[in-house]
């Protein structure tokens, strides 16, 4: 069964290159990304997991954890990662589980059959706090990860978490955001005294409240 938004992400216990982890203990109240990649040794998988690392001070600017995973085992692993520094210029600084027996693809539904029997898709995972599936991408084989596009939307889901707005078609950090239907024009202007712009009674703007 496919995993929704608002579901608890599965728990599981796995080895991976910084040993074992238990997931929502290893998560503990961070923001998790989890994102599974087709095989080790393969080029557009080498590129984003060394896109993931250069971009370590973004996640945890986030207070997000970032796992990888892949149904190699873990000496596939281990050896595949001194290519991704290489080849990056970065070292890898977060772990990649060791799937070989489908425990944690099988959980996420990662194998698509009709796309590959053997490998998982790219799937991206963004978990909450509270342990819930915010946020689903599934990528084919042939097409790398927008990695700024996977940190706009966590900017996007933090922000909408904490404050009673939603954000427009290509929304970026800083941007003006829509005051959500559920509050009154009237309750919009006490509520964000950056001011309210009505363009029709269902779209109102108003300044990134965290700005």
């Amino acid at each position: 069964m496919s995993l929704r938004l608002g579901d608890i992400a599965p728990d599981f216990t796995a080895e991976t290159t910084q040993g074992t982890i238990h997931f929502h203990e290893w998560l503990g109240d961070s923001w998790g990304l989890l994102f599974s990649h087709p095989a080790d040794f393969t080029p557009v998988c080498t590129t984003e997991l060394g896109k993931t690392a250069l971009l370590k001070g973004e996640f945890e600017k986030r207070n997000v954890k970032v796992i990888a995973v892949s149904v190699d085992d873990l000496d596939s692993h281990n050896k595949w990662v001194p290519d991704i520094q290489e080849v990056n210029g970065v070292e890898v600084n977060f772990p990649i589980i060791a799937d070989g027996d489908r425990q944690v693809a099988t959980l996420y539904d990662m194998i698509h059959p009709n796309a590959s029997e053997k490998t998982t898709v790219r799937s991206v995972f963004v978990i909450g706090p509270d342990k819930k599936i915010k946020l689903t991408l599934t990528y084919p084989a042939s097409t790398g990860r927008n990695f700024q596009e996977i940190l706009r939307v966590i900017d996007s889901l933090q922000l909408t978490a904490n404050y009673q707005v939603a954000t427009p078609a290509d929304w970026k950090d800083g941007d003006d955001t829509i005051v959500v239907p559920a509050v009154s024009t009237e309750d919009a202007i006490n509520k964000f005294p950056k001011g309210v712009n009505v363009v029709k009674p269902y779209l109102r703007y108003t300044p990134q409240p965290n700005k």
